[in-house]
């Protein structure tokens, strides 16, 4: 009896995740597995790129998990720079261009969809000029420092004529504009955020949006709100000089577009197969895209459920998108796996500015029908009088009457970051918020105040919500 032929269609995380698990679970004689991606890298981390340029990450190498060979040598055939443009669902077969241009059909009897997300890029003038960048590929970050470098080597950088710091232009202040404002300070940059919102960190209510823009302007970053972009202005080489808005002009030695993802869906929207508000697949609870027996999604490209809101979300997050891997493996291999959903738990930084939310915003519990309240406090990272103590802001969000926690943000300095993950457990538990006002927290000086300001938010929202 001849092997069934998984095919995979991304050699990132979820695809190859899916494959890795899958072969764990089926021997090559049971199992062919044939991966598809058009890229030169393979099993990369893409949150790490702004890390690499801004000199934290030293190698390139180091954000790669696993290497094609690696791959190869597990019997997954990985085929690179090799690119599906066509699906024929009814004849359970993907067209295939390599890098030669030439083109031939593949089979399948199981087909993962992990097409993962592409960078929002809006259609203005000069914006597929030299010297525009965008951060979604290991191959984006890698032309992003070579033409650092060139500069460098060419006298360039980082400072210009006159001794004045070269200047970077970031447009857009999400996460990933904010880590690529953190990078270029790091690079000894001049740094411009633009962002046409009324607050950065759109992921965040205005309210502590609002402490972000302060902190980062206090970095030393100069951060324009209500900045719509209208044009990147070119030299006469065609290079990117300046970006234009609506009201002003800001010179540019090098211009970073960070306005976010979309899921990169066209193969499967031309195939007819099933997507969501937001454009990426609807999978089931075990990740098989929905009507179809033998096709499987996740990571980047497919629709998640918020498990707060109970609402479908495009969520683009490494976290997901290998998880997404292994429970589709594990299916395809013959066990069973489901994942249940999200609660939207995520964390950032910029310089020494730690950024955290997790379940909802208030608009978005609002747009959902729920009446909440919402509270503010400000505490310490550590006793207050034990040295290294820092400021941090934690937001918490309940529901009226019930008292069920709906959603956490936190912005302060080192240590406050990752204390969403107290509140993302608890979202998770459904808990209330009186509940999590008894948790039994890990305490000394050095981590935290005898209440931990998650505990202290907590208590002031089960006062507001009885």
């Amino acid at each position: 009896m001849a092997a069934r032929r998984m095919v995979v269609i991304g050699g990132d995380a979820t695809g190859m995740s899916a494959a890795s698990q899958a072969r764990r679970l089926k021997k090559p004689d049971e199992l062919e597995i044939v991966a598809f991606e058009r890229g030169r890298f393979s099993s990369y981390s893409a949150c790490g790129i702004p890390y690499w340029v801004g000199g934290d990450v030293t190698e390139r190498d180091a954000l790669i998990a696993r290497s094609p060979e690696e791959h190869r040598s597990r019997d997954i055939d990985l085929r690179m720079r090799t690119e599906a443009v066509e699906l024929d669902v009814p004849g359970q077969r993907v067209r295939v261009r390599e890098e030669t241009g030439g083109e031939h059909w593949v089979g399948y009897d199981e087909l993962v969809l992990a097409t993962g997300a592409v960078p929002v890029r809006p259609p203005l003038p000069g914006i597929d000029a030299e010297g525009v960048h965008g951060v979604q590929t290991l191959e984006d970050g890698q032309r992003l420092i070579d033409a650092l470098e060139q500069r460098v080597e060419s006298g360039g950088a980082p400072r210009a004529e006159g001794g004045e710091a070269r200047r970077a232009v970031v447009v857009g202040a999400g996460y990933i504009g904010v880590e690529m404002a953190e990078a270029f300070v790091k690079r000894g940059y001049s740094v411009t955020v633009l962002e046409k919102g009324e607050q950065p960190m759109s992921t965040l209510d205005p309210d502590m949006g609002a402490l972000v823009h302060e902190a980062m302007c206090g970095l030393g970053i100069e951060t324009v709100l209500g900045a719509a972009v209208t044009e990147i202005r070119t030299d006469a080489q065609g290079r990117a000089r300046a970006v234009v808005t609506e009201d002003a002009e800001y010179p540019a030695d090098v211009v970073v577009l960070g306005l976010g993802v979309r899921p990169a869906t066209e193969l499967a929207r031309e195939a007819g197969l099933p997507l969501g508000e937001s454009g990426g697949l609807r999978t089931d609870l075990a990740m098989r895209v929905r009507g179809h027996e033998n096709i499987w999604a996740g990571g980047d490209c497919v629709e998640v459920l918020n498990l707060v809101s109970g609402r479908p979300q495009h969520v683009a997050l490494g976290t997901h998108a290998n998880k997404h891997g292994q429970i589709i493996g594990a299916n395809i291999g013959g066990g069973y796996a489901t994942f249940p959903g999200v609660v939207g738990t995520a964390v950032s930084k910029v310089c020494d500015l730690e950024i955290a939310r997790t379940g909802l915003l208030e608009a978005q519990a609002a747009a959902v029908g729920l009446r909440f309240e919402s509270v503010l406090i400000k505490s310490t990272t550590r006793a207050g009088y034990y040295p290294g103590t820092a400021p941090i802001h934690v937001k918490m969000i309940a529901e009226l009457r019930s008292g069920r926690l709906l959603g956490v943000q936190i912005v302060g300095r080192e240590h406050a970051g990752k204390r969403v993950d107290i509140a993302a457990v608890a979202l998770h538990a459904g808990m209330t918020v009186e509940q999590m006002t008894c948790l039994d927290l890990g305490y000394a000086p050095p981590f935290s105040p005898v209440w931990d300001p998650v505990l202290v938010a907590a208590r002031k929202a089960a006062a507001a919500v009885r």
